[in-house]
C-alpha cells in the first residue's frame, strides 16, 4: 500500500515541488496538502484533514514547529521536519516530541550533504591544527544566516574539536585564533545552495565542497527520510541514521 502522506508548507516553493514528487511516486501518496493561506483542495490546519495518514513531511517555517508537533503528537504520526531556523525553545520541543513519536529533524535533507557531513568531522580530526572555515551561499530570498546547513558543517567540526568556538559574520580589526570555526554567509541571484568547508594547515589547503543545482533533491531527500522513519519507534533521527 501507498504510503499516506501530508504535506504541511504545501504552498511554498519547496512544498510544492514535494508534492509534484510524491504524486510521481509509485510507493507515496498525497494524502493532504496544508498551508496556513489555504486555496482549493488545501486545508488550512492538519486537524481539518480527517482520512488515513502515515506520516507528515513539513516544508512550512519553524514559527510552525509547535501546532505542527502538537497535532503529529494527538495522531501518533510520525514527522519530517525539513524546515530550518528554529530557536532554542523551537529545538527543545523538537526533543520534547521525539519523545513521544518519530521525529526526524535535519539542517539539510540532502543526501550528499550528509555524506559530506561526515568527511568534515573526519578531516577536522585528521588535521588537528588546520583552521577550518565554512562558506554558504543561497539565493537573495534566504531568510535565515548563517544556514542550518552550515551550522550543522560547523558542528561537525566542532565534534572533533571540542575547544573550538564557531564564529559567525566574522567582523572587528583582530587575528584569527587559531580554535575558531568560522562561517561567511554570501546571498545573491538564484542559487540554490553551496556549501564549501576549508581546512588549511599553512602547508596544505584541504576544500570539501557541495552544490546544489535543483531544489528538487531536498524533496527527494526528505521521502527518502519518510520511508526510513516509518516503523521506526520514538526518538530522534537524522541524516546520519539515513546513510548508516
Amino acid at each position: 500500500m501507498a504510503i499516506e502522506t501530508m504535506v504541511y508548507g504545501a504552498n511554498g516553493h519547496m512544498g510544492q515541488i514535494l508534492c509534484q514528487r510524491i504524486e510521481a511516486s509509485e510507493d507515496m501518496h498525497l494524502a493532504a496538502k496544508v498551508s496556513h493561506s489555504g486555496g482549493e483542495g488545501i486545508f488550512k490546519a492538519p486537524e481539518e484533514y480527517e482520512g488515513p495518514l502515515d506520516i507528515v513531511i513539513d516544508f512550512s517555517n519553524h514559527q510552525a514547529t509547535e501546532p505542527l508537533l502538537s497535532f503529529c503528537e494527538s495522531a501518533s504520526v510520525p514527522v519530517v521536519i525539513a524546515t530550518t531556523g528554529q530557536t532554542e525553545d523551537e529545538l527543545a520541543r523538537i526533543r520534547n516530541a521525539s519523545e513521544k513519536i518519530p521525529v526526524f529533524y535535519s539542517a539539510n535533507m540532502s543526501l550528499g550533504i550528509a555524506l559530506i557531513t561526515k568527511l568534515v568531522r573526519e578531516t577536522a580530526a585528521k588535521f588537528p591544527g588546520s583552521d577550518i572555515e565554512v562558506v554558504e551561499i543561497h539565493h537573495n530570498r534566504k531568510l535565515d544566516a548563517p544556514s542550518g546547513t552550515a551550522i550543522m558543517l560547523a558542528e561537525a567540526a566542532k565534534e572533533a574539536r571540542p575547544d573550538s568556538e564557531i564564529i559567525t559574520g566574522r567582523n572587528g580589526h583582530h587575528k584569527r585564533e587559531q580554535n575558531e570555526i568560522g562561517i561567511s554567509s554570501v546571498r545573491m541571484g538564484n542559487i540554490v545552495g553551496t556549501h564549501e568547508v576549508f581546512f588549511s594547515t599553512g602547508t596544505q589547503t584541504i576544500s570539501i565542497r557541495h552544490e546544489a543545482h535543483d531544489r528538487a533533491l531536498f524533496a527527494d531527500g526528505a521521502m527518502d527520510a519518510a520511508r526510513y522513519l516509518l516503523g521506526k519507534p520514538s526518538g530522534l533521527y537524522n541524516m546520519d541514521d539515513l546513510v548508516g
